[in-house]
């Protein structure tokens, strides 16, 4: 079985060490991970953003730097959701106006083998307790295109609740957007503000020390609210619980 991490750039840049975890989570059960450089962004910000036929030569990079591996696992909801769902839109669009089949293969390929970390653990590793060790109370976000595009489920729930250590607390008004949505923060920042503080109030009610999530876009919007308010809980990606072994967190 031949495992590709596709990173995403906000992690790249912004929160590397939720890659690393990945990848040391992915090592201990066994999986030999491989990075292929050449991989960039998905092309979620243009497609979002209207810029349809400027997100397709990134739709034929995936195809090409992850062509030959089995799997491509990525510890962003937001980023599995746009190779599965959308790049079949864009190809079909493309066949559409007749420029051929080329893009829509690609786009075949990219859904056949693209996973969120918490489906790859647990329908083709077929795993839960991963042999995870983490002291804290915390609560689970589920965020929108895991929710809603990928339909994760329970899945993120099933593998916190065999973490070792860890209290799971339920979080009033879960399903409720946090207000990021990408350029949707830029656009309507009002908005974006104001139903990131709703979240926030949620989360505090809970009395948990770390907020959990399996997208740092979205931990990265709520991070920043929680920081401004000054309050202590802890924007952890789920990839760095469930790499935390006891005597080694992240």
């Amino acid at each position: 079985m031949r495992v590709a991490l596709f990173v995403t750039c906000l992690n790249d840049l912004l929160q590397p060490r939720t890659g690393q975890a990945v990848v040391a989570l992915l090592e201990r059960l066994g999986v030999d991970v491989a990075f292929p450089e050449g991989q960039s962004c998905c092309g979620q910000p243009q497609f979002n953003t209207g810029y349809r036929q400027a997100t397709e030569p990134l739709v034929r990079r995936f195809d090409r730097v992850f062509r030959d591996f089995d799997h491509v696992v990525t510890p962003s909801g937001s980023c599995a959701a746009m190779a599965r769902d959308n790049y079949p839109r864009i190809g079909a669009k493309a066949a559409a106006e007749g420029r051929g089949r080329q893009l829509a293969d690609a786009a075949a390929a990219a859904v056949a083998k693209t996973y969120e970390l918490t489906e790859f653990l647990v329908d083709v590793l077929k795993v839960e307790d991963v042999g995870a060790y983490y002291p804290h109370t915390v609560t689970y976000h589920p965020t929108c295109h895991g929710l809603r595009m990928l339909g994760l489920g329970d899945r993120p729930r099933r593998l916190l609740e065999r973490v070792g250590g860890l209290e799971l607390r339920e979080l009033p008004g879960a399903e409720e957007c946090c207000g990021f949505g990408g350029t949707f923060a830029v656009k309507n920042e009002a908005v974006s503000a104001a139903m990131g503080a709703d979240k926030v109030r949620n989360v505090r009610a809970t009395g948990a020390e770390a907020l959990c999530t399996v997208d740092n876009s979205c931990l990265l919007h709520l991070g920043g609210t929680l920081s401004r308010q000054g309050a202590a809980v802890r924007p952890v990606h789920l990839a760095e619980i469930l790499a935390s072994t006891e005597g080694n967190e992240w």
